[in-house]
């Protein structure tokens, strides 16, 4: 992933964490991407707010019981959730000086905290900033040192069942020590240089050099070209030039001087093409010696120094053999190929004739840049296509060259290939279909439709896991709270991810560095506070971590469940990500009004999947019910595509895939440059298209819906517009649902979501049960009602929250008990009866499923009590007498009102853990069977946990700060323990005050206002 804000074969083997998958046969330069509990019918929803965030004892379902029909494995490994599908983390290493001792224990705490990947990565940003120098022929990438600490981690990694992944080579993107930037194999530029001749007028001198400078490292260069084309006029520092003038004058160079009299007929522009090695390094070098330097990503030269350096430097029998035992993936970063030329690989002229079908050599002048920008076009078509053009053949030669190869060497080794295959405009649909694992980054993505589209390739093909580079905001160090982590990672969720590689965990030590210890972007280049966290033990939320690690194994177990169903895919012209271009209509209209939608590509048609049973494409995969077919929305809304994607969409079509045209097709444009009869041959197919019965046509995208209900295609969900996003799975009979009040884009502001949900079930007779990723416990969803194969259910979603709701074949020989609705807070099923929870005394009403009333009478329920005195014991994290050493004294306080711990005395600038004690005595006639209450904690500053006489609570949402008590309050004096985990932030503002005084203080802390708000359970009648 870039942190600068102006940056732009045969089945893989089993794994233990990783399915085995079918053998295969962004914009260019990337820009940073960059009420209360207790209110009547408000636990009526099946989670969240009102409903418990955390419970002490539900009413029903054991952790891992199979509920209704729920599957048992499924149940049980929810319940229990393990390694194989828990989320994991960059493991930023500072090269190779690191321990192999302290490399396995901290293998231990990332699974003792139930984390399950660590993927090992050379990231020193923080070093460089404070100008620390290392020995880096003793400890750089891949010296003995780093080789010994990569075997301890793969070690300990198999005895403790955690994956470790390691990168392709030292940070990014993937480079070798073994080339100079004037090796073939090396990373390649064009740079191209320009003369203005007046008409009649004579040039003789040096062909123009370069107007980009070479790097110094790169010392050759080699002239490929040297052309004369007549200049039609500049506009907006782009000049026209007339593609009919050109003029080869490559043969009159000699001793690198060219002579040539220009035409009388206007000016002319005389361009020079020079390639050479553009000397990129990887991310924040160097990190060998020698230096490295990036590979060509275009060459089979390129991907073979890579492969060499492994196969010559780094593998020996013991780590080859580890490999095998504990490693997941080797990972390479996203696509970060950076030059202030035009990218190149020095084949490309061969390569393009080979697959464009034409020579590029006439066309340079549209495809060379200087700084990032086009200088010069031809007519707007041509230039146009001839660009798209040459994206494509890079595109395709990034895959056979680099991933293929890469992806094969992997697997040799018993391992998978994890990439981010975007950065430049190439396919990262298609790419995304081919690897073991594509990887997507909520940094850089601008919104959850860039998820949907790498999702897209992955569904296609039948992989499982689309991963997340996650959770990691610029200038957020030692300041990340997981009520902020958790917005992102459910959100993502919706999109498409299930997978999270959490943004990180940093080594413990390095040289020169302070308190807490090394963090690999903190501080930054310029000595800001840098990106993401450093999550570990230095940090106070850790104590709680595994509460959110087995929420998040929890959510990504079921994300990784069955297989992915949908209601629409658009068919686009480009595979490009990380550019925030969606479907209008479905982000503005269908995501929320309940229709989930993917994105597919042309090379995706070419896949086995890409074909047409009862109306669905990808029948066993995404079986989308319609494709929508709009204008390329990269391209100024052109309506292009090519004749052979039109001939396979129209034998879809004609198999029974309802297809909607948006806009006129009917004067449709080949992509790329066109050859004769293409244009006709396209529009005929396009034209037989539109007229099938399965086909409709609409103008503008508003139209779209009107198209499908015509088709007869309804979504799988319905609900009134909100925020709230679905993601269904399939599991034989079952369907599961990840239902997520979610950010369509980090910026976005959501609100409190309470309203039903209509859910389409596989089984006609299917119950609705509720899985709680929170405790691990599934329970039946007591309100709900069916029509026909729908089901409706209560959601009650906090911003950023989710929950997730099964529909499951009844028992058998019995069906759970339900209600259609209620006026009470709840109505609770334990899978034999059913029980009203009551907020307020008097009457409630309850409509059965069948239709009759039942009255039941609540005589009493106590009024909510305010909670305002509180012990606060709270420890004082500060530095020890190394930097990895923390002190932790405790401040002990009396409260008699909650205020954050930044207004009270001793604690101003404290980080560190917080617990909060305080005693209610609910005297002699609490019932302990009836009686109950919710715990409204109000704010509370980061992670949380409860506990009630000595009882720990199951883990709580941080999202939500309303617990259930259940029914562990007893009559007379009551004991209630709020323990509050806190950032680092506060502490670290005094400590080194030199990066991060600039960040305010947080608001740490038990704040309130709490409440303790009774309840009392009835059985109904």
């Amino acid at each position: 992933m870039s942190h600068d804000p102006s940056s732009r074969p045969s089945s893989a083997p089993s794994h233990p964490t990783r399915p085995a998958v079918p053998a295969t046969s962004g914009l260019r330069r990337r820009t940073l991407f960059g009420a209360t509990a207790a209110s009547a019918g408000l636990s009526l929803a099946v989670t969240g707010a009102g409903a418990p965030a955390a419970v002490a004892a539900p009413a029903g379902g054991s952790p891992g019981a199979a509920v209704n029909g729920l599957p048992r494995a499924l149940a049980r490994r929810f319940a229990r959730p393990t390694t194989a599908t828990a989320a994991g983390f960059r493991w930023w290493w500072p090269h190779g000086a690191v321990s192999p001792a302290e490399v396995r224990r901290e293998v231990d705490q990332v699974a003792d905290a139930g984390f399950g990947v660590l993927e090992i990565a050379d990231v020193t940003h923080s070093l460089r900033a404070r100008d620390i120098e290392f020995d880096l022929e003793r400890q750089g990438w891949g010296t003995p040192a780093w080789i010994a600490g990569v075997k301890a981690a793969l070690s300990q990694g198999a005895r403790r069942g955690v994956r470790i992944d390691l990168t392709v080579g030292p940070s990014w993107p993937a480079a070798v020590s073994t080339i100079t930037p004037d090796d073939e194999a090396a990373c390649a530029e064009l740079a191209h240089g320009a003369a203005v001749v007046a008409a009649g007028a004579a040039y003789d001198g040096v062909v123009p050099p370069p107007v980009v400078e070479a790097a110094e490292a790169a010392t050759r260069s080699e002239l490929v070209a040297v052309q004369a084309y007549r200049d039609l006029g500049t506009v907006k520092a782009v000049t026209t030039l007339d593609p009919a003038s050109r003029v080869d004058l490559t043969d009159r160079v000699a001793d690198g001087r060219l002579a040539w009299t220009a035409p009388d007929d206007g000016p002319w522009v005389v361009l020079s093409y020079w390639r050479r090695g553009s000397a990129q390094e990887p991310e924040a070098g160097p990190h060998t010696s020698p230096r490295s330097y990036v590979v060509d990503h275009f060459s089979a030269r390129g991907s073979g120094a890579l492969i060499d350096l492994w196969q010559d430097r780094i593998l020996d029998p013991q780590l080859r053999r580890l490999l095998g035992a504990a490693g997941g993936y080797l990972f390479e970063d996203s696509l970060e190929i950076e030059t202030d030329a035009t990218i190149w690989t020095p084949r490309m002229l061969e390569e393009f004739q080979k697959r464009a079908g034409y020579d590029l050599l006439p066309y340079l002048p549209v495809v060379v840049e200087a700084h990032e920008k086009y200088l010069y076009a031809f007519d707007p078509v041509v230039t146009t296509r001839v660009r798209d053009d040459f994206n494509q053949v890079l595109s395709d030669l990034y895959r056979d060259h680099h991933l293929l190869p890469v992806q094969a060497f992997a697997r040799s080794l018993g391992m998978g290939l994890r990439v981010q295959p975007y950065g430049l405009e190439t396919d990262t649909v298609e790419h995304s279909s081919l690897l073991d694992v594509p990887e997507t980054e909520s940094l850089g993505f601008k919104n959850l439709d860039d998820y949907r589209v790498m999702a897209g390739g992955r569904d296609m093909r039948g992989t499982t896991v689309l991963s997340c580079e996650a959770a990691c905001y610029f200038g957020a160090a030692y300041q990340t709270t997981w009520d902020r982590a958790l917005q992102t990672l459910n959100s993502i969720y919706a999109g498409g991810v299930n997978m999270a590689v959490l943004h990180g965990f940093a080594y413990a030590d390095a040289p020169g560095v302070t308190w807490p210890g090394f963090a690999a972007f903190s501080p930054y280049y310029d000595g800001a506070v840098g990106y993401g966290e450093a999550w570990g033990p230095r940090t106070p939320q850790w104590r709680h971590v595994r509460d959110v690690a087995d929420y998040l194994a929890r959510t990504q177990l079921v994300l990784q469940t069955g297989r992915p169903v949908y209601d629409v895919v658009f068919l686009r012209q480009k595979g490009w990500t990380s550019t925030g271009i969606g479907a209008p209509w479905a982000t503005n209209v269908g995501i929320p009004t309940g229709w989930t939608h993917s994105f597919l590509t042309p090379a995706l048609l070419d896949l086995p999947r890409a074909k047409v049973s009862g109306g669905r494409l990808g029948p066993g995969g995404p079986s989308y019910k319609a494709m929508v077919i709009g204008p390329d929305q990269f391209r100024g809304g052109e309506r292009t595509m090519a004749v052979a994607t039109a001939s396979k969409v129209l034998a879809l079509a004609r198999q029974g895939l309802p297809v909607v045209l948006l806009g006129d097709w009917s004067t449709a444009e080949p992509v790329g440059r066109a050859e004769p009869g293409e244009t006709e041959e396209l529009r005929g197919l396009l034209g037989e298209l539109s007229v099938l019965s399965t086909t409709r046509q609409v103008l503008v995208d508003t139209e779209i819906p009107t198209a499908l209900a015509d088709l007869g295609v309804e979504p799988d969900v319905r609900h009134e517009a909100s925020t709230v996003m679905t993601v269904r799975r399939r599991l034989g009979l079952t369907d599961l649902y990840y239902v997520a009040n979610a950010k369509h884009a980090e910026n976005r502001r959501l609100v409190r979501v309470t309203q039903d949900l209509w859910l389409t079930a596989k089984d006609r007779s299917a119950v609705p049960v509720r899985l709680d990723a929170w405790s691990g416990r599934a329970t039946p969803v007591a309100v709900h009602e069916r029509d026909g194969d729908r089901v409706r259910v209560g959601v009650d979603l906090l911003p950023g929250q989710s929950t997730i709701i099964a529909l499951v074949p009844p028992a058998r020989g019995r069906r759970s008990p339900s209600v259609r609705s209620t006026s009470a807070a709840a109505v609770l099923s334990d899978g034999h009866r059913l029980t009203v929870r009551a907020a307020s005394a008097g009457d409630v009403e309850t409509v059965r499923a069948g239709g009759g009333v039942v009255t039941t009478t609540v005589g009493r329920v106590r009024e909510p009590l305010a909670l305002e005195a509180w012990v606060l014991e709270a420890e004082d994290w500060r530095p020890g007498a190394a930097a990895t050493q923390t002190v932790k004294p405790v401040v002990r306080v009396q409260l008699d009102a909650l205020v954050p711990w930044s207004a009270l005395p001793g604690l101003e600038d404290a980080s560190g853990i917080g617990r909060y004690r305080t005693q209610v005595d609910l005297g002699g006639d609490w019932k302990r069977r009836a009686d109950g209450a919710w715990l409204e904690l109000g704010e509370v500053n980061d992670t949380f946990r409860v506990t009630v006489n000595g009882t720990r609570l199951d883990p709580a949402d941080p999202l939500a700060t309303t617990v259930d008590l259940g029914h562990l309050l007893t009559s007379g004096v009551n004991t209630i323990e709020v323990e509050v985990a806190t950032t680092l932030i506060n502490r670290l503002r005094t400590v080194t005050p030199e990066v991060y005084a600039v960040a305010p203080r947080q608001a740490y802390g038990l704040v309130g206002p709490v409440r303790l708000v009774p309840y009392v359970d009835t059985p109904l009648g």
